[in-house]
C-alpha cells in the first residue's frame, strides 16, 4: 500500500503578509514564527548592523526598508520597538498616513495595553497588543522557545479571537491581560525575569572570586532546584540562613560583601528583608529569631567579629545550621 505524502508547509498559501517595524530580538523571531504559520513575511525595518544581522538569520530574503514602506506592504505589521519608543512610533505613523484601515497593528511592549495603539486606531488600523513571556536572544532559537511560551494579550472585544489565534499559531499560549493591569503584569515579569539574570550573575562573580573554577556549573543544579521549587511551592520553598533566622550567618555575609563586593550589600540586604518577612508569613522564621536577624539587616554597618567568637550554629531542635539550602 502506497503511503500518501504530506503536503510542504511552504506549500500552503499565506494568509497575511506580515512587516516588522523593529528589527530587535524579538520582532524577527515572531515573524518567523508566523512564517512557519503559512504567513508571509514581506518587509522589515531596522537600522543598526545588529538589527540587519537578525533580520538576515531570521528572515532571509525578506527586504529591509524604511518604517512606511513595511505599513505600505503588510497586512500585518509588528511594532517591536522599545517601550518608551511605542508612543512616538504609533503617532508618528499616524501623522504620515502611513495606516491603512483595516490593518492588523500588532505590539509587542509587556507595559502597555491597546490604547497606546489609539492615533492609529483612529486611522483605521486593527489595535492588538501581544506581549511574550520571553527572553530573547535574537538568533534562531527563539523561534523554538515560543512553543508553550506565555503571551499577554490585550485586545478590543471584537478582536480577542483574532489576537488569541495568532498567539496560537505561533506556538504560544495566550493569556488574557486587561488593559489596566497591564503595568503590573509587567512588572511582574521583570521583577522576576530580569533580576534573575542579575542575581546569578552576581553570584557568579562573588562565586569566582572566592575560587570556584566554575561557578556556572555549581549554580546549575542548585538554581534549577531552587527555581522548580519555587514555581511549585511558592514562598513555602524557602530555605536558607534567612528563613532559619541564623543572624550571625547573614551578619558575615554582608561583612564578606562589604570587603570583596561592596556594590552587592544593597541588593543582598533588601533580598534578605523581603526574604525574611516572607518566611514570617510562611511560619518558617520564628519571631524570637526573626528579631536578632532583622536588627543585623537594618544596620549601617556589620562591625568585624571577634576573633574567636562564636556564631549561633545549632538550634535548640538540634538540626544541623551550615548555612546550606536543604
Amino acid at each position: 500500500m502506497n503511503t500518501p505524502s504530506l503536503p510542504d508547509p511552504h506549500d500552503r498559501p499565506a494568509r497575511l503578509t506580515v512587516g516588522v517595524v523593529g528589527a530587535g530580538r524579538v520582532g524577527p523571531a515572531l515573524a518567523a514564527a508566523l512564517q512557519l504559520a503559512g504567513h508571509r513575511p514581506v518587509a522589515v525595518s531596522g537600522v543598526s548592523d545588529a538589527s540587519r544581522r537578525r533580520a538576515d538569520a531570521l528572515l532571509p530574503g525578506v527586504p529591509l526598508v524604511s518604517p512606511a514602506e513595511v505599513l505600505a506592504a503588510a497586512d500585518l505589521v509588528l511594532l517591536t520597538v522599545p517601550d518608551d519608543a511605542l508612543p512616538g512610533l504609533v503617532e508618528g505613523v499616524a501623522a504620515t498616513g502611513a495606516v491603512r484601515p483595516g490593518q492588523l497593528l500588532v505590539h509587542t511592549s509587556g507595559r502597555y495595553g491597546v490604547g497606546v495603539l489609539d492615533p492609529a486606531r483612529r486611522a483605521g488600523a486593527l489595535p492588538l497588543a501581544l506581549h511574550p513571556a520571553m527572553t530573547f536572544t535574537g538568533t534562531p532559537v527563539d523561534v523554538q522557545r515560543l512553543a508553550g511560551c506565555s503571551f499577554g494579550v490585550t485586545a478590543p472585544d471584537e478582536l480577542r479571537l483574532a489576537a488569541e489565534a495568532l498567539v496560537i499559531e505561533m506556538g504560544g499560549e495566550p493569556e488574557w491581560i486587561a488593559e489596566e493591569a497591564r503595568p503590573l503584569y509587567h512588572a511582574a515579569l521583570a521583577l522576576g525575569a530580569n533580576h534573575l539574570v542579575t542575581l546569578v550573575a552576581e553570584a557568579m562573580e562573588l562565586l569566582s572570586e572566592a575560587g570556584v573554577g566554575a561557578p556556572d556549573r555549581m549554580l546549575g543544579p542548585l538554581l534549577g532546584a531552587a527555581l522548580d521549587n519555587a514555581l511549585r511551592s511558592g514562598g513555602a520553598a524557602l530555605t536558607g540562613p534567612v528563613a532559619r533566622g541564623d543572624a550571625g550567618t547573614v551578619a558575615a555575609h554582608v561583612e564578606q560583601l562589604r570587603a570583596h563586593a561592596p556594590r552587592a550589600v544593597p541588593g543582598y540586604l533588601a533580598m534578605a528583608r523581603a526574604t525574611a518577612d516572607r518566611a514570617l508569613d510562611q511560619g518558617l522564621l520564628k519571631p524570637d529569631l526573626a528579631a536578632a536577624l532583622l536588627a543585623v539587616l537594618a544596620e549601617d554597618s556589620v562591625p568585624r567579629q571577634a576573633p574567636g567568637g562564636d556564631h549561633p550554629d545549632e538550634r535548640p531542635d538540634g538540626e544541623d545550621q551550615d548555612g546550606t539550602d536543604r
